[in-house]
C-alpha cells in the first residue's frame, strides 16, 4: 500500500508552548489560578488546558459526563473525597465519566500546576449539594476570552480546530 496523502494539509504544526504565552489569571474565581488554554473543541465538548491553582483552592464539587485525563507537573493536591489518593508531581490521573469530586489544595501547600484533557460537561454543585452552574468546552472558551480580553490579552493563542457547523454551499 502506498503513502497515503495527508487528509490535512498544513504548512506548520500545531503547538502551542506555554512558556511563550501569557497565562490567563483567574485569581479573581479561585487564589492563585492561572489558565493556558491549549485546544478548545466546543463542537466534540473536549478542552485542554494547562492549570495553575494557588495553595488553599478548592473547587466545587462536580459530576463529569465524560472522561477527564490530568496530568500533574507540579506541587501536591488530592480530592475531598479521597484525601488518602495525593497527586503529585508526575502522578497521570484518570477519571471516568460519572466521577463526582472537588479539587482541594491545602493552605500553605505550594502551587499545583498540570495539563488536563476534559470531555464532556463538569455539573458544578455546592457544599450543600445545590446545583450552580455547568462547565463545557464552549462555556470555557467564552470565559476565558472574556477574561483574556479584560486583561489585555485580545486573542489567547490555542488551536481550535473548527468552526461551527456549516452547510458546504
Amino acid at each position: 500500500m502506498p503513502l497515503p496523502d495527508a487528509v490535512h494539509e498544513q504548512d506548520r504544526l500545531l503547538s502551542v508552548n506555554i512558556h511563550d504565552e501569557p497565562g490567563i489569571d483567574f485569581g479573581a474565581y479561585f487564589p492563585g489560578m492561572m489558565l493556558w488554554p491549549l485546544y478548545m473543541d466546543a463542537g466534540a465538548g473536549v478542552w485542554v488546558l494547562y492549570a495553575r491553582y494557588g495553595g488553599g483552592t478548592r473547587l466545587p464539587r462536580h459530576f463529569h459526563t465524560g472522561q477527564v485525563h490530568f496530568f500533574t507537573t507540579k506541587g501536591r493536591w488530592h480530592y475531598a473525597e479521597y484525601p488518602d489518593d495525593v497527586q503529585r508531581e508526575g502522578s497521570y490521573l484518570y477519571e471516568p465519566p460519572g466521577s463526582v469530586h472537588a479539587l482541594v489544595i491545602p493552605e500553605g501547600e505550594e502551587a499545583v500546576e498540570g495539563f488536563m484533557v476534559v470531555s464532556g460537561v463538569n455539573i458544578n454543585f455546592d457544599d450543600e449539594g445545590n446545583y450552580i452552574d455547568t462547565s463545557h468546552a464552549g462555556s470555557m472558551e467564552a470565559t476565558i476570552l472574556e477574561v483574556a480580553k479584560a486583561q489585555g490579552i485580545a486573542m489567547p493563542r490555542y488551536i481550535r480546530p473548527s468552526g461551527p457547523a456549516a452547510f458546504t454551499r
